[in-house]
């Protein structure tokens, strides 16, 4: 099983020796660093096991500026390997790292007293003891890089630890947190990272988040070598045809199409190592983002977040403020604004329906479900709450009660599951909107001004400015309407018609002019009406005169 192992501990404590000593790689990638003698940024290597195993380990930098760099690197790890000096102990960042795994839900691991070359026996025997009280449990390995000494004895050690290490998220979508991304000849954009979950090979189609981007996958390598399909838990490196490098960034996430979802907000069940301020900058995957703390109760808080991010329920995140104040573990990774204790007690303790708001796919809610979902709606393959389903019946009552009299109906949701739950709110669809069971076209309060309008109608075309009043009055037969906004009586239109028919039917054709004195009205009335009737189909222009177009009597 693939397994990835992050380092952790204090600076200069020897993390990058003991990688290389371990792999035969030097994780300083960058000038900066190998010139300085610090990491800086995260630096990657293959580590064969003697049982075969083969772990991918991420080397972070342990200065205390470099922490979020850390944290980056540590989200997505199965196991940590703790570096501490033999001769000098725990340091400030030897215990912030351990609070971070912690956070993080990393429970395995080994701790490796390095420079055990420069410790007398009595020095190494204290810190030997030191490190079982710090991380009790985890076995202690005395190395050296520079002798080589206790290299085997920790290479065993971890094949002992990762034998025994489980991953849940094996079966479930693609998921891999970018951090890093470069552009190499010939080949293009790579982003690399940890796979959390899942599996990708070539010619598999992602999407980016948040960007929302589809993205197709041209090669796949782990540790720099082809590989047909990276499974979860290993270091990979894709290619990706058609994007270009400033369109990635640390924090993205290629995901498998529909199983995840970008989100503003977390609900998270909280781990406080200090009191959290109101503010705070939020890991998550390789993201770091600035987010407001709502809490909710004492156990309880809903971040909501400046960016968005790629979350899954059972998540860790870890929340720091100039240091590391706590973490949380995700219990809604897309919940609504508002938050109470009750609704995080039951998500806490599983009741995964409590995560239903608006309309979820069932086959995406069924990733987070271990038995049946009970207390939910379904409908052409969605699931939603009841109560959601109530409120939407509430908001399209409201919208009814306020749409206008003369047509009663409302667009419908223009959302992807409005078709599947349309059955159920009880409205009838007439055309593209929809009504109350019923429900018909009325005056209301336009009443006094329809009847205004009516005693002004003749055959001189009225100027209308309430459009929907005059289809309304128009489809009761009640007038026509004319040119752009403007209307005469229905028995002045139909004395109008019956000139022309008479006249078409006795000349055969009609011109403009010869309509206009037959009515003994002006040039732009008699053009109205005109051209209402080809309108209706009573004539047909041809040049400058009109003829029936079919028998009017």
């Amino acid at each position: 099983m693939p397994l990835t192992v992050g380092t952790a501990g204090h600076i200069d404590h020897g993390k990058t020796a003991l990688v290389e000593a371990l792999t035969g790689r030097n994780t300083d990638r960058l000038p900066q660093e190998r010139e300085r003698g610090i990491s800086i940024d995260l630096g990657y290597a293959p580590l064969e096991l003697p049982d075969g195993t083969r772990l991918s380990v991420v080397d972070v930098p342990g200065h205390e500026r470099f922490v979020r760099t850390m944290v980056a690197g540590a989200t997505g790890i199965d196991l940590f390997l703790l570096v501490v000096d033999a001769v000098e102990g725990a340091r400030p960042q030897t215990h912030e790292h351990l609070a971070i795994l912690r956070l993080l839900g990393v429970e395995r691991g080994v701790v490796a007293l390095t420079k055990a070359d420069l410790a007398d026996e009595e020095t190494l025997a204290l810190a030997r003891e030191e490190a079982a009280e710090l991380v009790p449990g985890a076995p202690v390995v005395a190395t050296s890089a520079r002798t080589g000494t206790g290299l085997d004895e920790l290479r065993a050690t971890l094949a002992q630890v990762a034998a025994g290490v489980k991953r849940p998220r094996l079966d479930g979508p693609a998921r891999l947190y970018v951090d890093r991304a470069f552009s190499l000849r010939g080949i293009g954009t790579v982003a690399t990272g940890t796979l959390w979950s899942g599996s990708i090979g070539e010619g598999d189609e992602l999407r980016l988040e948040p960007a929302g981007r589809p993205v197709r996958i041209r090669s796949v390598q782990v540790h720099d070598r082809p590989v047909e399909r990276a499974e979860a838990g290993q270091r990979v490196a894709v290619a990706l045809p058609g994007l270009q490098r400033h369109e990635l960034r640390r924090g993205d996430a290629l995901v498998a199409p529909r199983a995840f979802r970008p989100s503003y907000r977390l609900d998270v069940a909280l781990e406080t190592l200090a009191e959290i301020p109101p503010r705070v900058h939020v890991h998550h995957g390789t993201a770091d983002v600035v987010a407001r703390v709502a809490r909710v109760g004492e156990r309880y808080a809903q971040l909501r977040l400046a960016e968005p991010v790629v979350a899954a329920r059972g998540d860790r995140v870890v929340l720091r403020a100039g240091t590391t104040v706590g973490g949380g573990r995700v219990l809604d990774p897309a919940p609504p604004r508002h938050a109470s204790a009750e609704r995080m007690e039951l998500l806490d303790r599983g009741e995964i329906a409590a995560t239903v708001h608006a309309p979820v796919r069932e086959d995406e809610l069924r990733r987070l479900a271990e038995g049946p979902l009970e207390g939910v709606e379904r409908a052409g393959g969605w699931v939603f709450s009841r109560a959601w389903l109530a409120d939407l019946r509430a908001e399209l009552e409201r919208r009814l009660d306020a749409a206008d009299p003369l047509d009663p109906g409302i667009p419908p949701p223009a959302e992807p599951w409005a078709a599947a739950v349309e059955p159920l709110l009880r409205r009838e669809r007439r055309g593209a909107k929809l009504y109350r069971p019923g429900a018909a076209a009325r005056l209301g309060a336009r009443a006094e001004a329809a009847a205004a309008l009516e005693a002004r109608l003749g055959l001189e075309p009225v100027k209308v400015e309430d459009r929907a009043l005059a289809r309304f009055l128009e489809e009761q037969g009640r007038l026509v309407r004319v040119g752009d906004g403007y209307a005469v009586s229905p028995a002045a239109y139909e004395q109008a018609r019956a000139a022309l028919v008479a006249e078409c039917e006795a000349a055969g054709r009609i011109t403009l002019a010869r309509f206009r004195d037959l009515l003994g009205v002006g040039r732009r009335t008699a053009q109205l009406l005109l051209e209402r009737m080809d309108a209706d189909g009573v004539t047909r222009r041809v040049g400058d005169e009109r003829v029936l177009r079919r028998r009017a009597g």
